[in-house]
């Protein structure tokens, strides 16, 4: 197994958090974002930027074309992004249709070209009732298949996928980290609205770890 690996860094809170704790655990990262046409597309500057203080290699995506494919969700169409709390029936419209599934793909042929022997993503068990592609069946199962798809292995690896938003944050505090480069919010506006499901999980994980938030809120 390589040192090398792939982080699927969005430039939220979770993906943060684990491309932290890849460096953390002595990984080479090479970090990998996407364009697929969201509304909330200043997540990708969030990205850019911790990169770059890392020094870590990074690459943005632009697969926006495929967004004519992925209708129905309110993160890619014309659909109002739902407020209040983070819970099934709230948040179903926010599901993209196979996003994670499109994704891990793309991630592993960057992982083949570059050697690495793992792709790591930020699901956590906040998301398994909202969010099909974020269970633990999912990986298990892509992980089957990327051991199989190329002929290099490539292991599915998410570090925190049965623990809570809250617990993600608690790591990242303790590896003294600023969360004041990342965006949750699923608007696409200058500051966080602070009403979106997103949103409200995202302050509740700071109340949790008695900590403020450091980003801006409207």
């Amino acid at each position: 197994m390589t040192n090398k690996v792939v982080v699927i860094f969005s430039g939220g809170m979770d993906s943060f958090t684990v491309l932290n704790r890849a460096l953390k655990d002595g990984k080479e990262v090479f970090a990998l974002s996407f364009d697929y046409g969201q509304r909330h597309v200043k997540e990708l500057e969030c990205a850019s930027k911790v990169c770059k203080s890392l020094a870590v290699s990074h690459k943005v995506i632009d697969i926006s074309a495929i967004n004519q494919l992925l209708a129905g969700s309110s993160l890619t169409d014309d659909i109002e992004i739902p407020e209040g709390n983070y819970e099934v029936d709230n948040m179903k419209s926010t599901v993209v249709p196979n996003r994670n599934m499109i994704l891990i793909s793309l991630a592993v042929a960057y992982a083949v070209s570059v050697k690495a022997s793992q792709v790591y993503y930020g699901a956590h068990s906040g998301d398994h009732n909202i969010y099909p592609d974020c269970r633990p069946e999912f990986v298990e199962k892509m992980n089957d298949v990327c051991q199989i798809a190329n002929y290099d292995a490539v292991e599915i690896f998410s570090p925190y996928l049965t623990v809570s938003k809250s617990a993600i944050l608690t790591d990242g505090l303790s590896m003294g980290l600023d969360y004041s480069n990342t965006w949750t919010c699923y608007n696409g506006r200058d500051k966080a609205c602070g009403k979106c499901g997103a949103c409200q999980e995202r302050l509740e994980a700071f109340r949790d770890n008695n900590a403020i938030d450091p980003i801006s809120y409207e």
